[in-house]
């Protein structure tokens, strides 16, 4: 028989923890007053006697600061037990908690959420911040609206791409290094359309002996309108008034509307062709050499720096045919960079996209309503040329006269048609 009161009794308890709990599941960790159990037969009774019935006697409880630390081994209840808490769970260290000093466990959810957001901003604001940056170093210099007598536009996009022998900056051992001579002034070194649309892109060479006319235009500094000039070569239209009265010649000679200027000198661009660590180009069988232009390359394919590349592009007395197999190899070495330019191991890298935009931006003179959009368009024309889904040409030419020479005049008026109506070209050049 048990003498504790019947709400003390095993069989009423069942599997609650702690007093009064209603609930299946264990209750929170709770302090109770420290009870000691007086030592052996303090009750009065014998072995195996029963303790007093509830209220009969309880023994004197010590105060809470003084401690069991006197107790004998063995004496009192368990001593798990007598630390005066009750574990239930939840509790430190009770069924289903965690122990005092452990964290919680990571919201892995609400890190990648976070995680991601951050990252995602990162890179917009170096977008943005890229772009204004960009858009900040174009020389927007030349002024198209000047230009007088223009033919009506058509559809796709026309690119007036200028190599300038421009030897502005340069130190006097840049131009030995570079073999650009120090003439004063600039010329135009080379010239190309470049046509953007639907139906692939073409890339045309100018050639610079080109004989064209010279028409009625509107002076660049002066403004005013000065008499046409006659039969002269394309590159000497760049020398009486620069890029204005260049874009109004070739707009004349051939009734296709130039939508954008684009202008490089000799050390932009060989500046350009070192930050992206040098373009891959193939010479052809024989090798080249010419000591005015410093070209010296054994036949077959090979990495050319800014210094090779710039006398590659320049050389002419090594060629049979001088002018028309130089722009050949202008075409190709251009599309080559741009496709060079374009790649992800150039775009994707942060250490050659920035050093290659600054020396190409720093170095580039555009017209006033080039956009860094219009810029990307172009060179990713150019890669897709070089690439194969577009065309590279000359102006076909007819022969010549005075030793420049003559257009084809049909079939630039073919060509110039198919490229107003953005149709696929059918012409070839020389």
């Amino acid at each position: 028989m048990n003498d504790w009161p019947e709400a003390w009794s095993d069989e009423n308890r069942g599997n609650r923890y702690g007093r009064g709990s209603a609930s299946a599941q264990p209750e929170g960790a709770r302090a109770m007053r420290q009870v000691r159990r007086p030592a052996s037969g303090a009750y009065g009774g014998g072995p195996g006697q029963s303790a007093p019935p509830y209220g009969g006697g309880v023994p004197q409880q010590p105060s809470y600061g003084g401690g069991y630390t006197d107790a004998p081994a063995g004496d009192g209840y368990d001593s798990g037990y007598n630390t005066g808490q009750v574990y239930g769970g939840g509790g430190p260290a009770g069924p289903g908690g965690r122990g005092r000093g452990e964290r919680p466990a990571p919201n892995w959810r609400r890190r990648i959420k976070w995680t991601a957001i951050t990252v995602v901003t990162v890179l917009v604001v170096t977008t943005i911040g890229t772009y204004f940056w960009a858009d900040s170093k174009l020389n927007r210099e030349v002024d198209l609206s000047k230009v007088i007598d223009r033919p009506d536009s058509g559809k796709g996009t026309n690119y007036l791409i200028v190599g300038s022998d421009s030897r502005e900056g340069m130190s006097a051992e840049e131009k030995k290094k570079l073999h650009t001579g120090s003439a004063e002034g600039k010329r135009t070194d080379s010239m190309m359309i470049l046509h953007t649309g639907d139906n692939g892109d073409t890339l045309i060479s100018l050639p610079r002996d080109s004989n064209v006319t010279i028409p009625q235009f509107k002076g660049s500094e002066s403004g005013k309108i000065r008499p046409a000039m006659g039969a002269n070569k394309l590159n000497a239209a760049y020398a009486i008034d620069g890029p204005t009265l260049l874009v109004r010649t070739v707009e004349y000679n051939t009734g296709l509307h130039i939508d954008h200027y684009v202008e490089i000198g000799f050390a932009g661009f060989a500046n350009i062709v070192d930050a992206v660590g040098g373009v891959d180009i193939t010479i052809p069988e024989g090798g080249m050499k010419d000591t005015k232009s410093g070209a010296d390359f054994a036949a077959g394919k090979q990495t050319l720096n800014g210094e090779e590349a710039l006398a590659f592009v320049r050389t002419r007395y090594a060629l049979k045919a001088s002018d028309l197999d130089r722009t050949k190899n202008q075409q190709k070495f251009l599309s080559a960079l741009a496709n060079k330019v374009a790649t992800p191991s150039t775009v994707l890298n942060p250490f050659k996209l920035y050093p290659t935009m600054g020396a190409g931006l720093d170095s580039l003179i555009v017209d006033k309503d080039m956009g860094l959009f219009d810029l990307a368009e172009m060179f990713w024309a150019m890669k897709s040329v070089n690439g194969g889904d577009g065309k590279s040409m000359n102006m076909p030419i007819s022969g010549s006269v005075g030793g420049n020479l003559v257009w084809d005049k049909a079939k630039v008026k073919t060509l110039v048609d198919e490229l107003k109506n953005d149709e696929k070209v059918t012409v070839s050049g020389n």
